[in-house]
């Protein structure tokens, strides 16, 4: 069999070459997943931290105590009422009420309604036209919850039990910088009195004792500050 002449070689070589260079294809280019670690709702304004000033500044913790009578807004204990008299149990209610004198937003509060089942008239009232003639919306689930809290406006979620004589439950949303990860496994941050009183919590865990309310049974509303 003829060997391949000097010149053929070459040719040959230099198209296996040239096949070794082809370009590959081009990808298209993708934008990379989102990172579930960022922020979910945005900054936290300065209108915002002046409205952490004011919740820190509550000492939930350490007022509007379960199983005492107390003074709706200033959340220290009334020794005037009967121990036997209704309305020592739990004062979250109460507590959102004083958080709303203190920025100036008015929710339905004492005297206009009692402190017993306060929370399950409150959920009624923030969903009816007077709240609304006082400045108060719907919110449309925790992600909008949660930004506008960031945004400083006072936010409060809320239950209302569907047996009207047992409590339902409110709670302030917090500013935070939480990730949506987390808004996701936990809803927006809020600060409550309770069963337990924290400054920092998550609706999950604050709704958590009250069947039916988390995470589909709860209501958001939020109200500008003036």
């Amino acid at each position: 069999m003829p060997q391949p002449t000097p010149f053929l070689r070459l040719i040959l070589a230099l198209s296996l070459l040239a096949g070794f260079l082809t370009p590959a294809p081009a990808q298209p280019v993708q934008d990379p997943p989102p990172d579930a670690s960022t922020p979910c709702c945005g900054p936290i304004t300065p209108a915002a931290r002046q409205l952490l000033q004011v919740l820190d500044g509550a000492d939930v913790e350490h007022l509007w105590l379960t199983h005492q009578h107390v003074d709706w807004l200033s959340g220290r204990e009334d020794s005037s009422v009967s121990p036997s008299a209704p309305g020592h149990s739990t004062h979250c209610s109460a507590f959102a009420a004083a958080i709303g004198e203190r920025v100036g937003v008015y929710l339905l509060r004492p005297p206009e309604h009692g402190q017993v089942l306060l929370a399950n008239a409150q959920t009624a009232w923030l969903g009816s036209e007077a709240a609304r003639a006082q400045g108060w919306q719907g919110v449309e689930g925790p992600l909008a919850a949660q930004s506008l809290a960031n945004q400083g406006q006072l936010v409060v979620v809320s239950f209302a039990s569907p047996n009207p004589r047992r409590p339902g439950h409110i709670a302030i949303v917090r500013p935070s910088l939480k990730s949506t990860e987390a808004l996701a496994a936990d809803g927006p941050e809020i600060t409550q009195a309770g069963a337990s009183n924290h400054s920092d919590w998550t609706a999950r865990r604050g709704f958590a004792h009250h069947a039916g309310a988390w995470p589909d049974g709860v209501r958001y509303f939020a109200h500008a500050l003036p």
